[in-house]
């Protein structure tokens, strides 16, 4: 299903699996899935969909990479670490204005990896205009002959998501290798890829028989952006995307995807209570490090409904961390 894809090895798989505690004696058994350790530039789920974007790149005979993110974008800092890997240049294309002092987090990252940044002055939430600044800078660099290969905010392309339609088979494996099928996958969902490539693996798992649909774990994404809380990208349509460059002939049914709106707060990258109480939960029982934009909030969803006794102790349950931690030092 993946070999035919041009790819750039950048990550470091597969990730472990790790039981976690289960929080309460009648919670599931809980396992983390460490996507916070795919190696690259300090580690996060956006490795796997680089290694599918940058080798589409390079096919192109890119030069250099463009793409687009909030001030202390992992994605923008892991971009960075991939272009520099690959020796590529990189330009990033940021919200809000260049710091008055020393780059911190990720955009400290960023820079040590080489990236040249572009401040726009727009708001953390407004994607449509960061998009704007992106598809102009690309044209920019497209005359200048760099031949820009220009990634979307998140690398959400049906190519991005096709990384974690590998990582859905990854896990699988580890999960029967433990002895078990879980009962659910739930992970932080903002820009919809992540998302929609575990709905297409779990789709393609099914359609080759190595997967019974009765059986099949849902996977619950946690909204932490008004976009996919508003179901923007179509989850469904960006998976049958990814479906097809695999090319299984199968569909994801709108009915599977699941997108968990109640945990987002005030708005993207706006930090919560419950947010900073997972944030802790993970830090002191598990010695996870864990973001308030990202994984801190879809890990606060997932503790949200196994409180809610969703899931009963019988119940696997896994939760893909996709890091974040460079934020924590903004």
């Amino acid at each position: 299903m993946f070999d035919h894809l041009p790819r750039a090895t950048l990550a470091t798989l597969p990730t472990p699996l790790e039981a976690a505690d289960r929080g309460s004696a009648d919670g599931p058994r809980l396992w983390i899935k460490r996507d916070d350790l795919t190696g690259l530039g300090g580690g996060g789920n956006k490795a796997r969909k680089l290694e599918f974007l940058c080798g589409e790149a390079l096919a192109a005979q890119a030069k250099a990479l463009v793409t687009v993110g909030a001030a202390q974008s992992n994605h923008c800092r892991m971009t960075a670490a991939a272009g520099s890997r690959l020796g590529l240049e990189v330009h990033l294309v940021l919200s809000g204005d260049a710091p008055v002092r020393a780059p911190t987090g990720n955009q400290l990252l960023s820079t040590m990896f080489g990236a040249q940044m572009h401040y726009t002055g727009a708001a953390e939430s407004h994607w449509g205009e960061l998009e704007i600044a992106r598809e102009a800078l690309t044209d920019e660099l497209a005359e200048e002959g760099l031949a820009p290969g220009s990634i979307p905010i998140g690398g959400s392309t049906a190519t991005g998501a096709v990384g974690y339609a590998l990582a859905f088979v990854e896990l699988i494996e580890q999960c029967a290798a433990s002895g078990f099928v879980p009962r659910a996958v739930a992970v932080t969902s903002s820009s919809g890829g992540t998302h929609a490539g575990l709905l297409a693996g779990r789709a393609a798992l099914i359609a080759t028989g190595r997967l019974d649909a009765a059986t099949a774990p849902d996977v619950v994404a946690i909204g932490v952006a008004k976009g996919v809380n508003l179901g923007h990208p179509d989850v469904a349509a960006l998976a049958d995307d990814a479906l097809a460059l695999m090319q299984v002939d199968a569909t994801v049914d709108p009915e599977d995807v699941e997108v968990d709106t109640r945990w987002l707060g005030d708005d993207y990258a706006e930090p919560t209570v419950a947010g900073a109480a997972a944030i802790d939960w993970a830090a002191r029982r598990g010695g996870w490090l864990m973001d308030p934009t990202y994984s801190g909030k879809g890990f606060s969803g997932m503790l949200g409904q196994i409180d809610e006794g969703r899931w009963t102790a019988d119940d696997d349950v896994v939760f893909i961390h996709t890091g974040g931690w460079p934020a924590l030092f903004a």
